[in-house]
């Protein structure tokens, strides 16, 4: 077991471990920890703790000191001169006429370098734009590129739901997600509806693919042929978190169908569909969500 604070640099970022040594740190301290980058400052999210070594990441840095008023006034002027840097950088691109949208600028709280987030659809030879800032600044200049997923996220805004974008709000990290969640949940797999602001399947789907997988496990099949209290018929829908199934039965005088739910629990699967089957909406837009899938795996 250790002692450890667990501190984030920015608002929706990874909580780290750090050794908090003698010093009693409270919830929403600012402190200066020792990082592999040189000094940052981070606001604290766990309060001196104990965990067990397997939960900690080696080695464990320390925390050097809580934040001063010197310190909160030093990173406050980082911001500043980051919205400087910006407009900067910004007309330093259409000079050298590069493919490239700068999103964001951070300066290391230790001076040591200054980073310039961009995004662009390909690669970008930036060296003699890296040359005029690091001129301009007389430090190390970093450029890096970022996917749409992290643009969206450190400009914001909000989901279709009407809400605030969960990667604006809670999300720390992006987990992969796929078009065959969408069609677990039995969500419209038109891709205008199942994607984000982002142009990427939206994170919310991933959210309770937990719960869906485990449910369909013991669900039959759309097309599976299964035993009722009224007679066989196939499974025409599954309403997966009610655990119901929508079943086609032949009326009894033969000429057409009838259509009654039942609780999974009440038949029994005579024979499951094999496979998945594809509906009209997914053969209609299939190009398009093989287009959104690749696009996923690249990123």
């Amino acid at each position: 077991m250790k002692k450890i604070v667990g501190v984030r640099f920015k608002k929706l970022g990874k909580i780290y471990f750090f050794n908090p040594e003698r010093l009693f740190i409270k919830k929403g301290d600012m402190v200066v920890v020792e990082t592999s980058q040189g000094e940052e400052l981070g606001e604290v999210m766990i309060p001196n703790r104990m965990v067990e070594d397997e939960k900690i990441i080696a080695p464990l840095k320390k925390v050097v000191r809580i934040a001063s008023r010197r310190d909160i006034k030093h990173a406050e002027e980082c911001k500043k001169n980051e919205q400087e840097a910006f407009k900067i950088c910004e007309k330093k691109i259409k000079e050298h006429g590069l493919d490239m949208t700068l999103t964001d600028v951070e300066f290391k709280f230790d001076n040591s370098k200054i980073l310039f987030y961009f995004t662009s659809d390909g690669r970008v030879d930036f060296r003699e734009l890296v040359k005029d800032l690091a001129a301009v600044y007389k430090t190390r200049i970093e450029l890096r590129q970022i996917g749409v997923r992290d643009e969206v996220k450190r400009i914001c805004g909000n989901g279709v739901c009407g809400r605030e974008l969960c990667c604006c709000t809670f999300l720390s990290d992006f987990e992969p997600v796929t078009i065959k969640m969408a069609k677990e949940q039995n969500i419209s797999l038109n891709p205008s509806k199942i994607s984000g602001c982002c142009g990427r399947l939206m994170c919310c789907l991933k959210f309770e693919d937990n719960v869906y997988k485990e449910k369909l496990k013991h669900l039959p099949h759309i097309g599976a042929i299964v035993k009722t209290e009224d007679g066989e018929g196939e499974v025409d829908s599954v309403e997966t978190l009610k655990e119901r199934v929508r079943v086609k039965i032949k009326s009894e005088d033969g000429d057409g169908f009838i259509y009654k739910r039942y609780d999974a629990k009440d038949v029994k699967i005579l024979k499951d569909a094999e496979g998945e089957r594809l509906d009209e909406e997914e053969l209609k837009n299939k190009k398009e969500l093989e287009e959104l899938e690749k696009l996923e795996k690249e990123n």
